[in-house]
């Protein structure tokens, strides 16, 4: 039993259930990496859109959250029986398409080998230069370690996706690749959970690295924008039962970020932001996730 799970029953702890006052970490987390310029292309910068550092530090909270959250998963990790694949090109069975996917979920492939020297949350953190409290980092030093290994079946599987600038030109392929994720992943099994999580950003302007036609940052007609964009992925299909169709888990992050190598990427909480008893809200998704996983695959 690992160390978290010990002070959990210790403390009489609900098994598959989020602990009462526990507080989720991954958005803070999110924000305050983002604060912080770091190479990119040859470039300090907080985030570039054609890097994939923002989805892979979402990816990095989501999943340590989960792993705080669902003691099922915590066994499974601890008992070898689950791992992770990063970028993973998954192809689904009905019908054929394929699709690569931030971050899977699933049992080691048998037979298959093993990465020569596979990631763990712990090595991603130097990685992506994920910003950890010291409370965090000891929290990360309680889990039992997930590495990355070769992906078999696949039990959860993340997209994300970031709206930091030109909303609305952004939107309809936003909107696409986020509804082709849970179909081809449920294509490729039922069973299997599809997530969804979407940033956006809510500040006035934006220093975008890729813009070089014009000096200055993009404007924004706010909150018009945000609304938009916010109401889009909201109308995203979700499914309540494994035989429907839509994402098991959906989460929206609105932040404020001008990404001008200086000033701080900070949490938004106002509407259109999903208020906290809304299920769109990024807890409200995580809790979500760790229910759906502690009783769907109780018996692998």
């Amino acid at each position: 039993m690992c160390p978290l799970m010990r002070r959990q029953w210790q403390a009489g702890g609900a098994i598959g259930c989020p602990r009462k006052g526990w507080v989720l970490e991954a958005v803070d987390i999110l924000t305050r990496s983002l604060s912080k310029a770091v190479p990119i292309n040859g470039q300090m910068l907080q985030y570039h859109g054609r890097s994939d550092r923002h989805g892979q530090l979402i990816c990095w909270g989501i999943l340590f959250d989960l792993m705080l959250t669902s003691d099922l998963l915590r066994w499974h990790v601890e008992s070898g029986k689950v791992v992770f694949g990063i970028n993973h090109t998954l192809r689904s069975f009905s019908p054929e398409k394929k699709k690569r996917l931030d971050l899977v979920l699933c049992r080691p492939k048998a037979g298959a080998p093993v990465p020569r020297r596979p990631q763990t949350l712990h090595t991603l953190v130097d990685k992506h230069g994920i910003e950890l409290t010291p409370r965090q980092w000891g929290l990360l030093q309680d889990l039992p370690v997930i590495t990355e290994g070769p992906v078999g079946s696949v039990l959860v599987a993340l997209e994300a996706k970031a709206c930091m600038t030109e909303h609305i030109k952004a939107l309809p392929r936003l909107y696409d690749e986020l509804n082709s994720s849970h179909q081809i992943v449920h294509g490729h099994s039922s069973q299997a959970l599809s997530i969804g999580f979407f940033m956006v950003n809510a500040a006035e302007e934006f220093h975008s690295p890729t813009n070089t036609a014009k000096p200055g940052p993009n404007k924004h007609r706010q909150p018009h924008a945000l609304r938009r964009a916010v109401a889009q992925v909201t109308d995203l299909p979700r499914r309540s039962h494994h035989s429907s169709q839509g994402f098991d888990g959906l989460g929206i992050v609105v932040v404020d970020m001008v990404n001008d190598g200086v000033s701080p990427c900070t949490l938004v909480t106002a509407p259109p932001a999903p208020a906290e008893d809304d299920v769109l809200h990024y807890d409200s998704m995580v809790q979500r996730m760790a229910h759906e996983y502690d009783t769907r695959f109780s018996m692998i």
